[in-house]
């Protein structure tokens, strides 16, 4: 990658993460270009070279959101057991860090601006599928590998997102009936029944 490309790209992280940060601060309605080029650390020029909408900011920023997200989890997808990668998948799935919960604003902001655009309604039905496609794959090489039970794949990973959001919204409220344990464990608990696993939440496996 030549310097020029590199910095293009830095550049635009840059850009995505400050406007993650202040869409879920203050809201997308309330967000302003200049708001975000200043978190950024870059001209309101510049921003506008990258991205000439507020609309098109939004949506890379959800894509740039999902992305990083998909790749820690999947960071030794290749080598570490199949359920110990679910069960980090779920955990990426619920606001159970900081950076989580900033995701979980974001997706908050998009579910609300969706049924009121229809543009963005389709961004998020694809977003939903990218999704499904995350966990549906984490699945299957699980069954493909005899780690997992065979299973209907596309209903469980329908599931898995279903209780995910349900449990989530609910979390993120502060709702006293529902803690980050309990949800984490309900989900799992419909994952290893059908997929043959153990009760018992994974582990990550310790560093040596």
């Amino acid at each position: 990658m030549t310097t020029k490309v590199r910095g293009t790209a830095d550049t635009r992280e840059r850009i995505l993460t400050a406007a993650c940060e202040v869409i879920a601060e203050i809201g997308f309605e309330k967000i302003r270009m200049r708001m975000v080029a200043e978190r950024a650390g870059v001209s309101t020029a510049l921003l506008h070279y990258h991205f000439d909408t507020r609309e098109k900011l939004f949506t890379e920023a959800m894509t740039h959101s999902f992305a990083h997200t998909a790749l820690d989890a999947e960071r030794d997808a290749d080598t570490a057991p199949a359920a110990v990668v679910l069960a980090r998948i779920l955990r990426n799935l619920l606001p159970t860090d900081p950076e989580l919960h900033q995701d979980w604003r974001l997706w908050q902001e998009l579910w609300a601006r969706a049924l009121r655009d229809e543009t963005t309604r389709v961004f998020a039905v694809d977003l939903y599928a990218e999704l499904h496609a995350w966990v549906t794959g984490a699945i299957r090489r699980g069954i493909d590998s005899g780690e997992f039970a065979p299973a209907d794949v596309d209903d469980l990973g329908t599931l898995v997102l279903s209780l995910s959001d349900g449990y989530g919204i609910r979390l993120m409220l502060r709702d006293p009936a529902v803690t980050l344990d309990t949800a984490l464990a309900a989900v799992w608990r419909h994952v290893a029944g059908a997929l043959g696993l153990p009760a018992e939440l994974p582990e990550e496996p310790s560093e040596t």
